[in-house]
């Protein structure tokens, strides 16, 4: 657009000169295109908005007064159309348009040798149409801008949205492994320091054996947490241990404890190599379906099994406890009951199923089933 106006502004300057040589106003001719030029070349340095009018003025001003003085300047009101309306108001622009378009038909009626309707016709309808396709893309223009600031907020939006549900997730997470883990073992610490502290007068070799097992159970949470600061894996795994293993241990760390029942491990089927994610998770879960057995069910014996079945395996906690109903579970509320929540939530990560079976009088078994990739 900058080229069209400085193209047509000295075709119309080249023009004068050669159909009105060595007129008395080609002196006036020159200083006003050369006006023209400067004050559109300087349009730039005008940003602001009064600044901006003032310089359409100026330029606007010039430019009728070249057509009154030479009506061949008329055709570079093409240019200065386009800049009053990205200048002005819509209403204001469409107004400096038909001053404009008027001119124009003024000045090519004057250099014709007769009256032609295309030089009263064909200017409005050129002003028009350009007017029309411009509002119309510049309406575009600002819905697709709006558009764009939409997507641009909704983004925002998401990726908070994104950021609160992950920090929720990594809060639960980092729940259920504290109830799975630390809480268990200072539960445990509890109960032994309880028990040597009873047994302290009376037979203080059992006193010294609660108290070292509670040191271990502290050595092992030292282990859970320092994993924690690390996201590791669970330390039951280091050096490559396999998920029966550390059932086995696990086991008969709780027998040894000598705080609940005694736990005895079975293992059905061929073993087969199992994802970190299902190893941990089958470990956390055998940890806190033992852990509500040691403080709820008042169990004599518990027993933990591990299958496999080809495409799954399965991990059944049973105890011949007091049992309870199903339908009564305990709620979280007051810091209890993160046992249950905690198993179904890392059951439903796996793909999983969890199975409660019990009924007052009659035990529990806790049954999970956790489908296995194929090959």
């Amino acid at each position: 657009m900058h080229a069209a106006f400085f193209l047509l502004l000295s075709a119309s300057f080249a023009r004068f000169l050669i159909r009105h040589p060595g007129e008395p106003r080609t002196p006036w001719i020159t200083v006003l295109s050369v006006l023209l030029a400067l004050l559109y070349v300087l349009s730039p340095a005008f940003v602001r908005p009064r600044p901006q009018l003032l310089w359409l003025a100026a330029v606007v001003a010039t430019w009728v007064v070249l057509v009154v003085l030479a009506p061949s300047f008329a055709w570079c009101s093409v240019p200065l159309l386009y800049t009053g309306l990205r200048t002005l108001p819509t209403r204001a622009a469409v107004l400096l348009v038909a001053f404009l378009t008027g001119l124009v038909v003024v000045g090519q009626l004057r250099l014709s040798h007769g009256f032609d309707p295309t030089l009263v016709l064909a200017p409005p309808a050129v002003a028009a149409i350009a007017t029309a396709v411009f509002l119309h893309t510049q309406r575009q223009t600002e819905r697709q801008r709006a558009l764009i600031d939409d997507l641009v907020r909704t983004r925002r939006e998401l990726a908070a949205t994104e950021r609160r549900e992950g920090a929720l997730a990594e809060r639960q997470r980092l729940s259920m492994e504290i109830h799975d883990t630390l809480a268990q073992g200072l539960s445990s610490q509890r109960m032994l320091l309880q028990a040597a502290d009873r047994t302290w007068d009376a037979d203080p070799e059992a006193a010294r054996r609660h108290t070292r097992t509670a040191a271990d159970i502290a050595a092992r949470g030292l282990a859970e947490t320092r994993r924690f600061v690390n996201d590791l894996a669970a330390p039951q795994f280091d050096g490559g241990a396999r998920l029966e293993d550390a059932l086995r241990a696990l086991a008969a760390s709780e027998t040894a404890e000598g705080t609940g029942a005694p736990v005895l491990f079975h293992l059905d089927g061929t073993p087969v190599a199992l994802p970190d994610g299902v190893r941990a998770a089958l470990l956390r879960i055998a940890q806190g379906a033992l852990a509500n057995v040691r403080e709820h069910a008042g169990a004599a014996t518990a027993a933990l099994t591990l299958s496999y079945l080809g495409d799954q395996v399965v991990l059944d906690v049973a105890d011949d406890g007091r049992g309870f109903a199903p339908g009564a579970l305990p709620s979280p509320a007051g810091g209890r009951g993160h046992g249950l929540p905690a198993m179904r939530a890392r059951v439903r990560q796996l793909g999983g199923t969890l199975t409660i079976e019990s009924a007052p009088g009659e035990g529990t078994v806790v049954s999970v089933c956790v489908p296995l990739e194929s090959p």
